[in-house]
């Protein structure tokens, strides 16, 4: 059972990465092909269902991790069409300015910072769920 903050606060979370998906869909959603199982673009009731993006973040507890506890970005694109290293590149740059820009609208007066960890990126710092 999951504490009621706690689920209030990654609502937030998924409806930044929701904005975030369709800024994508628009900026690059006609470079792929879809995936012949992937839903057309708006025709689900979550944007993590249909279209060629899904971004989103899974919680983790930051073993290992230079910046501790956070969440770990996720970026997928649903398509059988190689997906060229630039692109990936690109795609993560984007993702990142568009979360720094819009976290601090979704949770007004926290530190949360979004850095490069690997091939990854992490939201890190004031997680709580005051």
């Amino acid at each position: 059972m999951r504490h009621g903050k706690a689920i209030a606060w990654e609502r937030k979370l998924k409806r930044v990465f929701d904005e975030i998906d369709a800024e994508l869909e628009k900026a690059y959603g006609e470079r792929f092909p879809l995936h012949p199982a992937r839903a057309p673009l708006g025709t689900t009731s979550n944007p993590e269902s249909d279209g060629l993006f899904n971004v989103g973040a899974s919680y983790s507890a930051g073993f290992g991790s230079k910046f501790g506890p956070g969440y770990v970005v996720e970026i997928h694109l649903s398509t059988l069409k190689h997906v060229p290293r630039e692109l990936k590149h690109e795609l993560r740059k984007k993702v990142r300015e568009l979360i720094v820009k819009k976290l601090p609208f979704a949770f007004p007066g926290k530190k949360i910072h979004v850095d490069r960890e690997l091939r990854h990126l992490r939201i890190h710092g004031d997680l709580s769920l005051d």
